[in-house]
């Protein structure tokens, strides 16, 4: 199942039977719109908090995605789940509804791919026969807590980036219908030493481009045997500076094959600064737009990057630098 130094290989290769997308409502002015399952007209989804807010939009990811694997929640035996907010409170509040054992875990914008990573390994051990994994994040919620107040208005510079509303969440089972999980590669930490909380794209390029390395390396592999490469939320700004990097190592992948979720997230003339970033990100675009894309075989082989700033408040205000870590996953039909 290990093969090279940080990839799994599953022999089994998991099967997503389920996935489901929820945005809000700038994500349903966005160029993903159609890809969701459920858009919504309002940051509070009528609950008294932002971050309440955000469980609700969770929770109907998880549901969806239950709903569309032909399960109900009593067969899910494990649910992994992460998110921005202190304590990953979404998440636990989530796992509280789901009343289902629970594994909360935290990679931060690369939490998508994290929990896909392990539901795949718990499945393809023989652990579970189906595993739900999600994770989600909220504009306003992130902006409170990472930021400044939202009524403060702060201006931003170009190369910040704006937090996606939403949440994703799949449904990884041992048998049905659907996409198929062929590999994983667990990134390390990386930290070039930026401190800049509003140019995170920049501090995880290396990240991603790290693991991609560290994918091919292990697999033998290259970028031939993917139709698209997917970083999760690097933003104009920091996609262009992977690209670069990729190059600079001597690893050749196509201008049209790698991409980014940010990227691909919202129409050119929203006020989204270098593109979109959060959980939700890498977790919406790919449960919905991406998988969507496979099943219509518009791609046969995807490899999903997702980024991830481990950053706190507190670590910030004590002038640390950003360590980041990025996750890749292999999918297939």
């Amino acid at each position: 199942m290990l093969q090279g130094h940080q990839t799994w290989v599953f022999d089994s290769k998991p099967i997503i039977t389920g996935s489901a997308a929820i945005g809000g409502p700038f994500e349903a002015q966005g160029a993903l719109a159609k890809d969701f399952d459920l858009l919504h007209d309002d940051l509070w989804l009528g609950q008294e908090s932002y971050e309440k807010a955000e469980k609700k939009l969770l929770e109907q990811a998880c549901e969806t995605a239950i709903k569309k694997a032909g399960l109900k929640k009593e067969d899910i035996q494990f649910f992994l789940s992460g998110d921005l907010i202190n304590q990953i409170v979404p998440s636990s509040f989530t796992a509280r509804t789901l009343a289902v054992p629970y594994l909360g875990i935290y990679g931060a914008c690369s939490s998508c791919a994290e929990g896909l990573s392990l539901a795949s390994l718990i499945v393809d051990a023989g652990f579970a026969n189906h595993a739900l994994t999600g994770t989600s994040s909220h504009n306003a919620a992130a902006e409170k807590q990472y930021r400044y107040p939202n009524e403060y208005g702060a201006q931003k510079p170009p190369t910040a980036q704006w937090t996606v509303t939403g949440a994703g969440a799949a449904v990884i089972s041992s048998e049905g219908e659907g996409p198929r999980v062929a590999a994983a590669t667990i990134g390390r930490v990386v930290d070039m030493g930026l401190s800049d909380p509003f140019n995170m794209g920049v501090a995880m390029a290396p990240a991603a481009v790290d693991t991609i390395e560290a994918h091919f390396r292990d697999l033998n592999a290259d970028a031939s045997q993917y139709d698209l490469i997917a970083t999760g939320d690097l933003g104009r700004v920091g996609h262009s500076i992977a690209g670069d990097l990729l190059k600079k190592h001597g690893v050749k992948i196509p201008e049209e094959k790698l991409t980014d979720c940010g990227i691909l997230m919202y129409k050119d003339d929203q006020p989204v600064f270098a593109g979109g970033s959060g959980c939700a990100c890498a977790a919406t675009a790919t449960y919905g737009h991406l998988l969507n894309r496979l099943k219509r075989r518009e791609l046969h082989k995807i490899l999903i990057v997702a980024t991830g700033a481990l950053l706190s408040p507190m670590s910030y205000q004590q002038k640390e630098t950003i360590p980041c870590v990025a996750h890749a996953v292999a999918i297939e039909i």
